[in-house]
C-alpha cells in the first residue's frame, strides 16, 4: 500500500536530504532562428484564435472562469513503439512553484524518486512581459537571469529560452494556445510531449518506474480507481478550479455560485476526513495529492486574493491537520516555496491587485504537530 510505503522511506529521506541537481545555464541560443526551422508540432489540439489573450484571465464569459483545456496531449509510454519512451534524462519538466497545476507533477516526481531521471527547471514567480513588441501585451511565466535573481527560479538550461512562451513557440512557430505550467518536454526531439498536470501526473505515476528510486509508491492504485475518479468529479471543478472561478469572477452571481460551490465541498472534505485519514480512505493517493496543492495555498492567498473568505482552512480541525500531515510527508515541504506563491498571485494580477501588494499573513506552520496519526495508514 502506497501509505506505508512512503512512511517506510522516511527515515532514509530524512537521513539523506539530496540537494537538487545544479544545472549550468548553455550559450544563450537563437530561439527566432531555432523556431523558423521547427516544423509544426502533429500531438495538439484546441489551439485558440491567436486574437485571443493567453493568461488564464482570458477565459472569462459573462464574468463567469471556465478553464480552456490543454493544448498538448502526447503520452509516454512503455508500450512497444511508443513515440515517446520513458528514458532517463530525456525529459524535462518546467514548473512554477507557484501553479499548484505544476506543483502537483513536482510533488509525484519527489515521491517518486525521479529527480534523477528527469531534470526540474522552475520559473521566477512574477509573469513579466513576454515581448517588446508593444502590439504585444502578453504577459507570462518567464526564466531567471541567473540562479541569483530569485531563490528557486533558474535559467532555462536546455534551450536558454527566457520565457515559457519561448518553448511553446520553439515547438510550433505557429501555436496561438496560451503558454502554460506545466510543461513537459522532450530534449531528443526538441517539443513539447504534455502540458496537461492530470495526465502528466499519471505518467510520472505509471511509466518511469524501472528508473525511480521508489517504485513501491503508487498514488493511482487499481482497487481505488472509481473511488478516485468519483473524488475528482467533485473536488476538481468546486475546489481546485473553484478558488480560481471565485477569484476571476467578473460579477456577482458567478462569484456566489462558485464561492458556495467551494464551501460546500469543504465542509464535505471535513466530514470525510473525521472519519479517515486520506480522502480516499487511509491510503494516501492521487486526490490527496490534488486537494494539497489547493489547501496549501488558501489561507495565505486565496483568502485575500481569491475572495474565498467564508472560512479559512486552519478553521477547519481535520483539513487543517491534514494539510499538515501531507506537508510533512518527505520531499513535499520542497514543492511548497510560499514566497513564490505569495508573489505570483499577488503580484501577477493587476486587474484583480493594481498596486501589486503582498499581505502579510498569516504565516502558517505546516510543520507543526498534527492528530492525523490517530488513522492508521494503509
Amino acid at each position: 500500500m502506497v501509505g506505508a510505503a512512503i512512511w517506510r522511506i522516511v527515515a532514509s529521506w530524512r537521513v539523506a536530504q539530496q540537494p537538487q541537481q545544479q544545472r549550468q545555464r548553455p550559450r544563450l541560443q537563437t530561439l527566432v532562428v531555432q523556431i523558423r526551422k521547427t516544423s509544426i508540432s502533429p500531438g495538439r489540439s484546441n489551439i485558440r484564435s491567436r486574437n485571443m489573450s493567453r493568461t488564464a484571465l482570458a477565459d472569462l464569459q459573462n464574468g463567469e472562469f471556465h478553464r480552456a483545456p490543454s493544448s498538448y496531449r502526447h503520452f509516454i509510454s512503455r508500450s512497444p513503439g511508443s513515440e515517446f519512451p520513458p528514458e532517463a534524462g530525456r525529459y524535462h519538466l518546467y514548473i512554477s512553484y507557484a501553479c499548484p497545476w505544476a506543483s502537483r507533477c513536482y510533488m509525484f516526481c519527489k515521491l517518486k524518486g525521479l529527480e534523477h531521471v528527469i531534470g526540474i527547471t522552475a520559473t521566477k514567480s512574477m509573469w513579466e512581459k513576454t515581448r517588446e513588441d508593444p502590439n504585444d501585451e502578453h504577459h507570462g511565466w518567464a526564466f531567471a537571469a541567473d540562479e541569483k535573481e530569485e531563490p528557486g527560479a533558474k535559467p532555462d538550461p536546455l534551450n536558454g529560452a527566457k520565457f515559457i512562451r519561448d518553448l511553446y513557440e520553439l515547438a510550433d512557430p505557429d501555436y496561438s494556445g496560451k503558454y502554460t505550467v506545466p510543461v513537459l518536454w522532450d530534449s531528443k526531439k526538441k517539443t513539447i510531449v504534455n502540458n496537461e498536470s492530470s495526465e502528466i501526473t499519471r505518467m510520472l505515476n505509471d511509466e518511469f518506474n524501472d528508473f525511480a528510486k521508489h517504485p513501491e509508491v503508487n498514488l493511482f492504485p487499481k482497487h481505488l480507481k472509481s473511488q478516485i475518479e468519483e473524488i475528482h468529479s467533485w473536488t476538481y471543478n468546486s475546489i481546485n478550479n473553484g478558488v480560481y472561478r471565485s477569484g476571476f469572477a467578473t460579477a456577482q452571481g458567478p462569484y456566489d455560485k462558485a464561492v458556495n460551490e467551494l464551501y460546500e465541498a469543504l465542509d464535505k472534505c471535513e466530514n470525510i476526513l473525521s472519519k479517515q485519514r486520506y480522502i480516499a480512505g487511509n491510503e494516501f493517493t492521487e486526490p490527496d495529492v490534488r486537494l494539497f496543492v489547493t489547501l496549501i495555498r488558501f489561507d495565505e492567498v486565496y483568502v485575500v486574493h481569491f475572495k474565498c473568505n467564508k472560512k479559512c482552512i486552519r478553521e477547519y480541525p481535520n483539513l487543517f491537520n491534514y494539510v499538515k500531515d501531507i506537508y510533512q510527508i518527505p520531499g513535499v515541504a520542497d514543492t511548497v516555496v510560499m514566497s513564490h506563491i505569495k508573489g505570483h498571485y499577488y503580484r501577477s494580477h493587476p486587474s484583480i491587485n493594481k498596486y501589486k501588494i503582498i499581505a502579510a499573513g498569516p504565516d502558517i506552520d505546516y510543520s507543526s504537530p498534527h492528530d492525523r496519526d490517530r488513522f492508521h495508514s494503509s
